[in-house]
């Protein structure tokens, strides 16, 4: 076991990271931190949830000069949710020393940003797009950078930003240090490298160590029209504290958050054509409980950092491995566990079978649940409910009410009253939501047995897509292949030709 006095880090560093209840530096810590803190570059090699932010903002705080009013440090991340996120942590790590970290992203006021940067943060982290407009109004100097981190490198391939990051790459001082942290090694990350990065220590952490163990993996195979159904049944079973369902699109979220409210859900949508403030209310709602769940698309929902998601479900299967870890890692974090479950179509059984085989996980196989089990799940809390309420101490005023009903009805009459209260019995509310095309994948575009090969995310040299005619990035996080696997748009209210037919879900659950 490695702690963090280990690495021989100023004790203000220490004593904050205590606070954040981290005592064992994790898989890629213990690899990464003595590496940056001698001030080499280096390539690390690892997914959402394993660590690597405090991996690169521990040496960005220890080594950074906390008399200096001058920007040191740049982060560049995919995402404004990751931008805030990490400025978040690093603040936290920075806590007992006078070093901020300044978050700089699009949607935000400019004009706040300059307002913000004249307090002279040492650290900005920042999308690459934001950064760029700073760069041409001369608001941020660079002159005395000394440490450029790449956070999800190949995810800020995939949304178009590769010029914008070599462009600020060749406009920070040479003689700088370069951390570069990605899920997969693409051919354009790894001509970043060269170019850029001088002799970079390159560090990855196994598939082994980031399958996240204390997840329970399940998937149902299920026709895309009762989806709905046996996810409300899904969510009346298990009546989780806070959940997170996965569509593939915007229109997808959209229609799915407003359908769980019709069915009497707390449930509101997140996704890229949401304004920030929208973002920050729903997120803010999330994790004080006011909804319980989260209905997000795959770029929308990354860096997020929420305690106590105890179910993801993927309503969509994602589109390849690295999207299926990424999105079961929002449950299961700070040792305790959580569970998992994908719907697949009979269509897509194959897409799944990569994901396992790129994983080296097995998923179990569960039946669909039926209507009656929903209703018992209801029927179980309803229970919890009562007895939870008898033990507590301030009844006295309500027994004497308690006494003069016994008087007229049966105690088992009475309380079986009182459960048929308490049971939220299920909701047959119709709802309309579009039919999304399944994904197919070729045979031979799996990886050999045991090597994890492309689209791995754990050594293969490029991420699996769906690639039946090619396809492009068309902005706010959505990758959709010309061939039209993901070709709605957000706000769509029907579908284009050669699209599925919307379906109404009427159906008992």
């Amino acid at each position: 076991m490695t702690t963090f006095y280990d690495f021989g880090l100023h004790h203000s560093i220490v004593r904050a990271l205590g606070s954040m209840g981290f005592e064992e530096a994790t898989a890629i810590q213990v690899q990464t931190v003595p590496v940056a803190l001698q001030g080499k570059d280096l390539i690390g090699q690892a997914q959402t949830g394993t660590g690597k932010t405090a991996a690169f903002g521990i040496p960005l705080v220890e080594r950074l000069d906390e008399q200096s009013g001058n920007i040191q440090g740049v982060v560049l991340t995919p995402t404004r949710e990751l931008a805030v996120q990490v400025a978040e942590e690093i603040n936290k790590i920075a806590q007992f020393k006078n070093i901020s970290a300044l978050p700089i992203y699009g949607g935000q006021d400019i004009t706040r940003q300059i307002k913000a940067l004249k307090k002279r943060p040492q650290i900005i982290v920042a999308t690459p797009g934001r950064f760029m407009d700073h760069m041409r109004r001369r608001t941020i100097r660079l002159d005395a950078i000394e440490i450029v981190v790449l956070d999800e490198a190949d995810e800020m391939l995939n949304m178009g930003f590769i010029d914008d990051i070599k462009e600020i790459l060749q406009e920070v001082p040479d003689q700088r240090q370069t951390l570069l942290f990605s899920a997969t090694m693409p051919r354009a990350i790894q001509e970043i490298a060269q170019q850029f990065m001088n002799d970079p220590t390159m560090i990855s952490v196994k598939a082994k160590e980031v399958t996240v163990p204390n997840i329970e993996q399940q998937y149902m195979e299920v026709a895309e029209k009762q989806k709905f159904d046996v996810l409300c049944r899904l969510l009346d079973i298990h009546s989780p504290e806070l959940a997170i369902v996965f569509g593939r699109t915007k229109r997808r979220v959209d229609e799915l958050s407003e359908a769980l409210t019709k069915r009497g859900y707390g449930a509101e949508g997140i996704h890229g054509d949401l304004n920030q403030a929208k973002r920050d209310s729903v997120l803010r709602k999330f994790k004080e409980g006011t909804i319980e769940v989260l209905v997000a698309t795959d770029v929308a929902a990354r860096g997020l950092d929420i305690s106590g998601v105890t179910h993801v479900f993927n309503f969509d299967i994602p589109q390849d491995s690295e999207s299926y870890v990424h999105r079961i890692g929002r449950t299961g974090r700070a040792g305790k566990t959580g569970q998992s479950i994908t719907f697949v179509t009979p269509r897509e059984i194959d897409h799944l079978r990569l994901i396992e085989r790129a994983t080296n996980r097995r998923m179990e196989r569960r039946s669909v649940p039926s209507m009656n089990e929903a209703l018992e799940g209801q029927q179980r809390m309803a229970v919890e409910k009562l007895l939870e309420a008898s033990g507590r101490d301030n009844l006295a005023e309500y027994k004497t009410l308690a006494e003069q009903l016994l008087e007229d009805v049966d105690s088992v009459t009475l309380v079986s009253a009182a459960l048929k209260m308490l049971t939220k019995e299920p909701n047959t509310t119709p709802v309309h939501l579009t039919e999304e095309s399944p994904l197919r994948v070729s045979k031979k575009k799996f990886p050999p047995k045991g090597k994890g090969g492309q689209g791995s995310g754990f050594g293969g040299k490029r991420p699996f897509r769906p690639r039946s005619g090619g396809g492009e990035y068309r902005g706010g996080g959505e990758y959709r292949p010309r061939s039209g696997e993901y070709r709605p748009k957000s706000g769509e209210s029907r579908p284009r030709s050669g699209e599925s037919s919307g379906r109404t879900y009427n159906k008992q659950r």
